[in-house]
């Protein structure tokens, strides 16, 4: 397990950073097997020009490689570590209920690969809107400049720990 303080690690639950792990040990090994053996079959079919499952094979190879070097990155960067406290500030990993702009939302704080498969929205702890609200609490009003230079008023109506 790696851990850093970098300013460019994500947070990671130690369930998402297995996850992860898991997901690459696959891909590094399994995965690119079975995408060799594909385009070996396509190759064995004739011309490569016009060879449709060539190319849609090697397509797929380019995706899982790109994919392998996102998880690498991730994962070696990764600050791990348990759920944040149930205190009501908010922090990386925490599920966050915010009224902005007048417009209630929910979204996690952190990486979108804490999230998996859920429809939950995800912000970045390093987005405009995350690095505003990081140390806040339930509650708290303020306000954070978004992308477009606009003034956008938030207020904290809670945080709790994410559990996936």
């Amino acid at each position: 397990m790696s851990t850093t303080n970098s300013a460019t690690a994500a947070w990671l639950t130690q369930e998402a950073f297995d996850r992860l792990k898991a997901e690459l040990d696959h891909l590094s090994g399994a995965g690119r097997a079975e995408i060799v053996q594909k385009i070996e079959a396509a190759r064995q079919e004739g011309d490569l020009k016009e060879n449709g499952g060539y190319h849609a094979a090697k397509e797929e190879q380019g995706k899982i490689e790109a994919r392998i070097r996102q998880l690498t990155a991730l994962l070696r960067d990764a600050q791990v570590g348990e759920a944040p406290a149930d205190d009501g500030i908010v922090e990386p990993g925490m599920l966050v209920v915010a009224r902005i702009a007048g417009d209630e939302e929910t979204f996690l704080l952190g990486s979108r690969e804490i999230a998996g498969d859920s429809d939950l929205d995800v912000f970045s702890e390093k987005s405009p809107l995350g690095a505003s609200i990081i140390g806040h609490k339930e509650g708290d009003k303020l306000s954070y400049t978004a992308p477009n230079g606009k003034e956008i008023p938030v207020e904290i109506v809670s945080a709790k720990p994410y559990v996936a």
